[in-house]
């Protein structure tokens, strides 16, 4: 009753209680997201240059060489990178709700099973890239293009090993709104792989291995940078665990990391199976090509929401653990506010641009005319990431991992990828048609988690916050995982 009485009191002393929200406490809580959010959005962005790069560098040596990089950079997404992904962001809810709850030591136990439970998976994905130039020529793709993939996905394994490890820390740095080591790591990363892949690719004459080579290189030096501060730095101290045999116990990461897998790969797959379905397309060569233009803008425009995104799981889930469901509540709302601001402004822009968009891309007049005809559907899709950015970031941030995993599985294999296939194939719309199916599995997501969001009981939720991190914090205490 008292621990009852003390959530409530908090909330409504922090967010203006249940009534309404007070427009001071929105405007406070926008800045603490910008401050958290625009390190993200540099950091997602230094990223995805890492692969935008590579891929530049390999331009040059023909189109062979571009083709199976790119082929290999979708298929290691697919397989590999969006599930080491989807199972990090498991500790956005467990890390970032400890964090709130002062109970520290738990960070660097989800942290430890989350590296451990990551690596035991890149085994046998890892084993999988080492096939894919054989699988390729299985399935019928031209065999000089299988044989460049393969190399290429071969030589990103060691990158992948590296991702268990720098993914995790990174969620556990967030966590601690410790953004600024992640900022600086980024741009040092991509300061080095710059040279680096132009020395292995051009220089070397590695070509596609060069590439490949140069992100694994990259993303281990990341490791190790990260690693270094969260070894040595004062901001860590209370936080970090020294290893011990218990990051092999419990299951409790585990009941997350797998839902929240499922949530990432399912969004992340059913736009890669646009390009899947545009290579059967008549005239399969344009669709495919623009088709191409579209997915790489919005992957780009999403690192903002993916950034305002980070921005309010870490909010949400340190507020929840704290015990403060108001100010979670508010929090969301506030994120929401930016988001829609930033949709707005970014829709219109790409709009007004719509005529020259095509030409950052290709000089073929075909090419560019169909990319400013899709540029209105690309503007829908930017306002529904913008939405759902947010709005995944708070069912990290509560644990609704496992929701978010069912609304992705019928808003988009359902509905969306069905709708695609019908307007697509069945009346003739073509790449346009695929993108409207896609934008309507998009609109239904957003449509549910809303909803979700809306009828959401906060101070429940930080119950069940409060409750998942004591129970963990008793059973570290007591030696065993309950």
């Amino acid at each position: 009753m008292e621990d009852g009485l003390l959530l409530k009191e908090r909330g409504e002393a922090e967010g203006g209680g249940e009534g309404g929200l007070k427009w001071g406490a929105v405007w406070e809580e926008v800045k603490k997201l910008g401050i958290l959010a625009g390190p993200m959005v540099a950091v997602t962005v230094s990223q995805y240059l890492l692969q935008v790069i590579s891929l530049m560098m390999v331009g040059h040596l023909g189109e062979i060489s571009l083709s199976s990089a790119a082929l290999a950079t979708s298929l290691t997404g697919v397989t590999g990178f969006s599930l080491l992904s989807g199972m990090a962001s498991g500790l956005e809810t467990l890390c970032g709700q400890a964090y709130g709850a002062q109970q520290y030591q738990n960070l660097g136990l989800h942290t430890q099973r989350a590296i451990f439970s990551l690596l035991l998976v890149s085994l046998p994905v890892s084993v999988l890239w080492a096939s894919m130039g054989k699988l390729l020529c299985f399935i019928g793709q031209d065999p000089l293009i299988s044989y460049q993939a393969g190399k290429y996905a071969m030589w990103r394994i060691p990158g992948l090993f590296a991702n268990a490890i720098v993914l995790p820390l990174m969620k556990f740095l967030l966590a601690q709104n410790l953004v600024l080591p992640m900022v600086l790591n980024s741009l040092a990363t991509l300061c080095v792989h710059i040279p680096l892949c132009w020395v292995l690719v051009l220089k070397c004459r590695l070509g596609n291995v060069g590439a490949a080579l140069a992100i694994s290189l990259s993303t281990w030096l990341g490791v190790a940078i990260l690693g270094l501060y969260v070894r040595h730095s004062p901001s860590c101290e209370r936080t970090r665990l020294v290893l011990s045999k218990e990051m092999f116990r419990g299951l409790e990461f585990l009941r997350l990391a797998i839902p929240s897998a499922i949530m990432v790969c399912l969004e992340w797959w059913s736009f890669e199976t646009l390009i899947l379905l545009s290579g059967i397309l008549p005239n399969a060569k344009l669709e495919t090509s623009v088709l191409s233009i579209c997915l790489t803008s919005i992957a780009l425009l999403y690192t903002i929401p993916n950034g305002l995104g980070a921005a309010a799981s870490t909010r949400v889930s340190n507020e929840l653990g704290a015990g403060n469901p108001q100010v979670a509540r508010l929090a969301t709302y506030a994120a929401l506010l930016v988001s829609i601001t930033e949709t707005v402004i970014v829709s219109t822009t790409l709009f007004a641009a719509r005529y020259v968009l095509g030409y950052a891309y290709s000089n073929e007049k075909e090419v560019i005319n169909y990319v400013s005809n899709m540029v209105p559907l690309i503007c829908l899709t930017v306002i529904t990431d913008g939405m759902q950015g947010v709005l995944a970031g708070v069912a990290r941030g509560c644990g609704w991992q496992h929701i978010g995993a069912y609304i992705n599985l019928g808003a988009f294999y359902l509905f969306g990828i069905p709708i695609a296939v019908v307007l697509g194939f069945v009346y003739h719309l073509g790449g346009k048609g695929l993108w409207i199916g896609i934008v309507c599995g998009s609109t239904i997501q957003v449509t549910i988690l809303t909803i979700i969001t809306i009828l959401t009981n906060w101070q429940q939720q930080a119950y069940k916050a409060r409750a998942r991190v004591f129970e963990e914090g008793l059973s570290i205490n007591d030696g065993s995982i309950k």
